[in-house]
């Protein structure tokens, strides 16, 4: 049974009157980022613990350690994190029961060695050690699993276990060997914001001022955050592990072999569980096909070292499976039945960083496998305090991630969802149905009706593609093409020789006004900002030069400018622009203000002619203008720009008005062969031109000169990360943003792949997919510079198989973007 460890008193310390930093809670992220932050130099930081460190969840976890995660750089942070442990254990002097035994991941079916398959080609370009082994492998190395029930197990030397409170303690330690404190049974109470920004923090023990607050509440991070108005979308949820009784195999080896003897801890997909050694028994966890979220209502400021009832219906059939594949555990008596509470984010990633429209408030929470994480959260949470960004992109822990639409409500049925589907697969084409019409626009019914297949982003339903009508409207989970492919197809040839219209409301729109509005887009934005009537394409960089934007820019008046740009990214640049606005501009995330519908092809303009009494000639209405007037009855901003390469315009209306001009435009595109199409053609579209799209191809982990996108810088001004975006330019860089063509039929890249020169990994793929236009299977990724010049021929790595590639040296398609100006 899992004990909670104690330290001696903090009770006779002098809280202090200020610190620079004050963390609250204290399990492991918590002290994690404590000992970060003094490590790093901001030694005045201060953590505050409502009782003992770890009297969360951080005291009952199961500490079983894995590098493996959804995302690379995840994967990045979960190896340092056990890499860290041997640091804190003599900087503290404080055990933190490691065993580095070794673990695999078990495939029972070909979809989990298809899934592995991918795994290990990441693994390839990460540096990672990871290994194919055998299921007889598995048995040498585990003699107590039954093989025949797998095709093959990926192997990974760096996993194993700790034990959770020494590796909390230690952490805490060491924070406080750099110059940290911290304070036990000192829970904040009441927390208020001051004119400069500081935080009063109410304790029991006095008040403390803080510059920043980090919120590292763990099963209260939602009741931290109620404090200072913050709705978190965490949810706790009941949990399950046993501990056997001894195993005589196991205390066998342990007799004959000493600590050589320790078993790999492994993780069986199929069955959903995971397991360790456990002294001379086993632990072995599930997470149950039905979650229970604990507490919905809110976490007792009183629950305390507690544990809850076991339910052993509740995962029944989990052991069952489980006893079958390692049948020791089905002979030995359960010692112990720990249900405890775990709190789960809603896709299963934690939420860190500063949390967006407020100042000097930061989150960690949702850090349901804190002992992988948690020492990879406090290196990324106390470098973006100290340096203003983090070394690597941490996109998929930003709490930015998430805005107004995840509420309480959502958040807990994500949540669950995402507990249930822990060791569920999901495939590159599979859309969750959990959450689901949160938001909608005025189309979605009308879109449905028609076929859309439909997917959520930021909340939003947006249409992937459209089948023949809603019965049709269905597809398989899996990693090779599927039945959307020809109706993808049909989309794309409607782009390509008609006309086709995509509904917009899910690109980001930020407005700006006000006298300095353009002084200060000037200083924000790297490329240039147009005059009056006019539209640019520019990158947004952080002051190391790492890319943070790439937005298109209307100038609609000297004083007033919209920015469009990536509809998951629009909370992280409102928190970006908000950081320092000056006094003579106004910002406003207009994203939900401005929906809308995007024309494309070469009938776009003879359709739009019908639709507008203005003069839409390629004379009168030139590439990249714009202009407020009205189209299909209703008043709109007309953008002559188009992301899918050919002719095309973007019209932007009022939500109340989308309707009406969904409906003008398919009643005047009726004889040109109007069509709807949806993401999956547009991102054919514009793949074949060569151009990157947000989260995938452009991330804060490149910079400009790397990604391309210095060809839109303005050299010739100052803007924010010229100097090290120039010494990139001028000293080059080790990699490039390329555009392939592979030789390979019924299957396409998603992302992440391994790129290979002479079977060495020379970069990844970033995003790919089948273009329809020019009939080839294609891909985006980084790859030594050295290996990036066009027509070098390499290898891409698809379900363990190579595949043939090229570099292109222009796009694929209308090479010199004729179509588009046309």
């Amino acid at each position: 049974m899992p004990e909670i460890q104690k330290e001696e008193s903090t009770g006779g310390k002098q809280l202090p009157a200020h610190a620079k930093v004050v963390v609250i809670g204290g399990g492991v992220v918590g002290c994690s980022i404590l000992f970060h932050l003094a490590k790093f130099g901001w030694k005045d930081a201060v953590l505050l613990e409502r009782d003992e460190l770890t009297s969360g969840s951080s005291w009952h976890a199961a500490g079983q350690i894995h590098t493996i995660s959804s995302d690379p750089n995840i994967s990045r942070l979960q190896s340092y994190t056990i890499d860290l442990y041997k640091e804190i254990e003599e900087t503290s002097g404080h055990s933190v029961g490691m065993h580095i035994t070794g673990g695999f991941y078990l495939a029972s079916t070909p979809e989990w060695y298809d899934y592995l398959k991918r795994e290990r080609s990441k693994a390839r370009y990460m540096g990672l050690h990871q290994e194919f082994i055998s299921p007889k492998e598995v048995a040498e190395r585990h003699p107590l699993i039954d093989p025949k029930h797998y095709h093959a197990a990926l192997w990974d030397e760096q996993d194993g276990d700790v034990d959770p409170s020494g590796a909390t303690y230690a952490f805490a330690k060491s924070a406080r060997h750099h110059g940290a404190q911290y304070f036990t049974h000192c829970g904040v109470t009441a927390m208020s914001q001051r004119p400069d920004g500081s935080w009063d923090l109410t304790t029991p023990k006095g008040k403390i001022n803080a510059e920043h607050v980090v919120n590292c509440g763990g099963l209260w991070a939602r009741e931290v955050g109620h404090m200072s108005g913050i709705h978190l979308p965490v949810q706790p949820m009941e949990h399950h592990y046993l501990i056997t009784e001894a195993i005589p195999e196991i205390a066998g080896r342990m007799d004959s072999m000493g600590e050589a003897g320790r078993l790999p801890a492994g993780i069986d997909y199929e069955a959903n569980i995971y397991f360790r050694q456990e002294r001379q028994g086993m632990l072995l966890g599930t997470y149950e096909p039905k979650s229970t979220p604990w507490k919905i209502e809110g976490t007792p400021w009183d629950f305390g070292h507690e544990l809850l009832q076991p339910d052993l219906d509740r995962i029944a059939d989990r052991l069952e499976m489980s006893f079958e594949r390692i049948p020791a555990i089905g002979n030995a008596g359960i010692k112990d039945m720990i249900n405890g509470p775990f709190t789960f984010g809603p896709d299963g990633n934690p939420m860190i960083g500063p949390v967006p429209g407020m100042k000097n408030y930061w989150c960690a929470v949702g850090v349901m496998a804190g002992f992988c994480q948690g020492g990879g959260v406090g290196l990324t949470m106390a470098e973006w305090m100290i340096d203003g960004e983090p070394s690597i992109d941490v996109w998929a822990m930003d709490v930015a991630r998430f805005g107004e639409f995840a509420t309480p409500d959502w958040g807990t049925i994500k949540s669950s969802e995402n507990y249930e589907r822990r060791f569920v697969m999901t495939f590159p084409n599979e859309t969750l149905p959990k959450g689901r019409l949160q938001k909608t626009t005025a189309l979605y019914d009308r879109l449905v009706a028609k076929g859309a297949v439909m997917d959520q982003g930021f909340g939003l339903e947006n249409a992937l593609w459209f089948a023949d009508g809603a019965d049709d409207a269905y597809e398989e989970p899996t990693f090779e093409r599927n039945r959307s492919f020809d109706y993808v197809a049909r989309e794309v040839k409607a782009v390509q020789d008609a006309v086709g219209g995509i509904e917009i409301a899910n690109f980001a729109k930020h407005e700006f006004k006000g006298a300095g509005a353009r002084d200060y887009l000037n200083k924000t934005l790297a490329g240039y900002v147009p005059k009056p009537g006019r539209l640019t394409l520019t990158p947004m960089l952080t002051e190391k030069g790492r890319l943070y934007g790439d937005l298109t820019v209307a100038c609609l008046a000297d004083d007033h400018f919209i920015l469009f740009g990536s509809g998951s990214m629009q909370e992280a640049h409102r928190r970006w622009f908000e950081k320092d606005l000056p006094s003579d501009v106004t910002y406003n995330n207009a994203s939900d203000d401005w929906h809308g519908v995007a024309l494309s092809g070469p009938k776009s303009r003879d359709l739009l002619a019908r639709i507008t009494r203005d003069d839409v000639s390629a004379e009168a209405f030139k590439f990249r203008d714009l202009r407020q007037t009205f189209v299909g009855g209703v008043p709109v901003i007309l953008n002559r720009i188009s992301f899918s390469g050919e002719l095309g315009y973007e019209i932007y209306c009022k939500p109340q008005y989308l309707l009406r001009l969904a409906q003008s435009i398919e009643e005047a595109g009726a004889d040109l062969g109007y069509r709807w199409y949806g993401a999956r053609a547009l991102m054919s579209l514009r793949l074949e031109k060569g151009w990157g799209v947000w989260t995938t191809d452009f991330r804060p982990d490149f910079n400009a000169v790397e990604s391309g996108m210095d060809a839109f810088i303005n050299w010739k001004k100052d803007f924010v990360g010229k100097d090290p975006t120039l010494k990139f330019r001028e000293e080059g860089v080790k990699q490039k943003l390329v555009t392939m063509t592979i030789e390979v039929d019924g299957i396409d890249v998603s992302n992440d792949e391994a790129i290979l020169k002479d079977g060495e990994a020379v970069g990844y793929v970033s995003s790919g997919g089948y273009g329809h236009r020019v009939g080839q299977s294609m891909a985006m990724g980084y790859v030594a510079t050295a290996h990036a010049a066009p027509g070098t021929k390499l290898q891409v790595e698809i379900l363990g198989t190579m595949y043939d590639a090229e570099i292109l040296g222009a796009p694929a398609y209308d090479a010199n973007g004729a179509n588009m100006r046309a």
